[in-house]
């Protein structure tokens, strides 16, 4: 018969252990807080084992399960290593259980450091969790080709860049899952040598398009018609073709971001497609844009939207080109524009050009030499182009001409 009773353990409230006998004690801690503790021997060594807090483990379980581990340590099973080893077994049974959902949970954080672009990492999510929505909830170790299929097929035709591109992130989730120790064996999403079999590369399916681009002849014609609109849209587009931006690094441009000491327009890392800090050098009619504009106490928006505190909308901007130009032309495109005209009417250096438009060098070797950001000489080139943009268009027979090149 156990010395510890209901009774007893309730006036318990001072600080100590209390046995109740055979090893099991009753421990108050100095937050009056009771826990039950095993105390045995096993291989001639001392072993202290805690049986869960009082009194959400009773007298009585704590005196069944003091009973049964000292039955396993009489037979020389070491209660606490099959303790730990049961928690063990559960712990890799339910790794093994992961859905594929919270693999791509697992992925993205694991991806956080090397994106430092939130948007990029959006785009990630949103093609995972609803174009691959019907595997989502299905165990990561249980997706199979005929899984995967069910996924691609309905949309490899209408929209081969999309299917395409969720594919590749399937695969690349799936991987993850099997370095991780969540799945085994073949990647059923891989391309070469499995679904290539099955499924046509996109290229045969339709020809892929780039963004539709205003040639480069008819810009200042273009850039004189959308001078004289009025709003914010239109001066964000107008910046935003004359420093051959992405529409998004414009909407979401900040005053803080300006130093109109020194001309310069530092976008952080977050908003580059590279992932890197992009110095844009100002001059002429950029400047006189951000001048002209008016700051709203409180919002840190240049090109402020019709909501508080919010940028203009994704599409602001293409709807001024569609009212100049109609559809079909991108925001995008002109950053083509520019560079056709880098490379048919200026001698800039191609190298150069890349870097006005913040693409990043592909060859590791070369871009390991390349630390500074060239941002004298890109001045130069990009004053060339805001002087050609407010040019007026020289016309023959009804066709604009291109004008001299520029000079380095």
């Amino acid at each position: 018969m156990g010395k510890l009773s209901a009774r007893i353990i309730a006036s318990i409230d001072t600080r100590g252990q209390y046995g109740d006998g055979r090893g099991l004690w009753l421990q108050q801690s100095a937050f009056n807080t009771k826990s039950w503790l095993l105390r045995y021997m096993i291989g001639g060594r001392a072993r202290s084992m805690g049986l869960g807090p009082y009194p959400e483990v009773s007298l009585a379980e704590a005196r069944d399960l003091a009973h049964e581990y000292r039955k396993q340590a009489r037979a020389g099973n070491d209660p606490i290593d099959a303790r730990n080893e049961k928690r063990m077994v559960a712990k890799l049974a339910a790794a093994k259980s992961m859905t594929f959902g919270e693999c791509v949970d697992a992925y993205l954080a694991a991806q956080e450091k090397k994106w430092t672009n939130a948007k990029h990492r959006a785009q990630w999510e949103t093609t995972l969790t609803k174009g691959a929505a019907a595997l989502c909830k299905l165990p990561v170790a249980e997706i199979d080709t005929a899984l995967v299929m069910k996924v691609l097929q309905p949309i490899w035709h209408k929209t081969p860049e999309t299917a395409s591109r969720l594919r590749g992130r399937i695969e690349r989730v799936l991987a993850y899952a099997t370095v991780s120790g969540y799945r085994s064996g073949e990647n059923p999403a891989r391309w070469g040598g499995h679904l290539r079999e099955v499924l046509p590369a996109k290229s045969q399916i339709h020809d892929v398009k780039p963004h539709e681009a205003l040639p480069y002849q008819r810009i200042p014609a273009f850039m004189a018609e959308l001078r004289k609109l009025e709003g914010i849209p239109a001066r964000a587009l107008e910046f935003a073709i004359l420093n051959a931006n992405r529409s998004g690094e414009v909407r979401y441009a900040r005053w803080d971001e300006i130093d109109f000491e020194k001309k310069i327009w530092v976008i952080p890392p977050n908003r580059m497609k590279g992932g890197r800090e992009h110095r844009v050098p100002l001059q002429g009619r950029g400047l006189d844009i951000l001048k002209s504009l008016p700051r709203e106490r409180g919002n840190p928006f240049i090109f402020v939207g019709d909501k508080s505190a919010r940028p203009i909308g994704e599409k602001a901007m293409l709807i001024v080109v569609a009212e100049l130009i109609g559809n079909g032309t991108t925001v995008h495109g002109f950053r083509s524009g520019f560079k056709d005209w880098c490379a048919e009417i200026t001698s800039f250096p191609d190298a150069l050009t890349e870097r006005c438009l913040a693409h990043t060098e592909r060859n590791k070797v070369k871009a390991a030499y390349q630390r500074g950001d060239l941002i004298d000489k890109r001045r130069q080139v990009m004053t060339a182009w805001s002087k050609y943009c407010e040019s007026k268009p020289v016309e023959k027979s009804g066709d604009v001409v291109a004008l001299h090149k520029a000079r380095l």
